[in-house]
């Protein structure tokens, strides 16, 4: 009988706290390797990701992507506001109709 291993996944919370302890350097990979029970590598993987990424938190101003929603989430609101109008608009020529 063959048991199929599943991989396991770990949120972003328990990698940044692995990160941040690997950072401290108070314990080596190895240590935390076993303490932790992730490999090496993936510790090693998770503190080149996390320092390739580490810039864009001290970035000045908004992202292309922050922009983008924004002006995605005005266009929405403006569209909102109009159906809003009109909406008031035939709710009260339809009283006066009668109907």
């Amino acid at each position: 009988m063959s048991t199929k291993q599943t991989r396991r996944r770990f949120n972003a919370e328990f990698k940044v706290k692995v990160v941040l302890e690997a950072l401290k350097e108070r314990s080596t990979l190895a240590e935390l390797s076993l303490k932790y029970e992730v490999s090496q590598v993936m510790i090693s993987r998770w503190k080149s990701e996390f320092l390739e990424a580490a810039p864009v938190v001290f970035q000045k101003g908004k992202s292309d992507d922050s922009k983008a929603l924004e002006a995605a989430n005005e266009r929405l609101f403006t569209e909102i506001g109009r159906q809003k109008v009109e909406i008031d608009f035939l709710k009260k020529v339809y009283a006066k109709l009668g109907k």
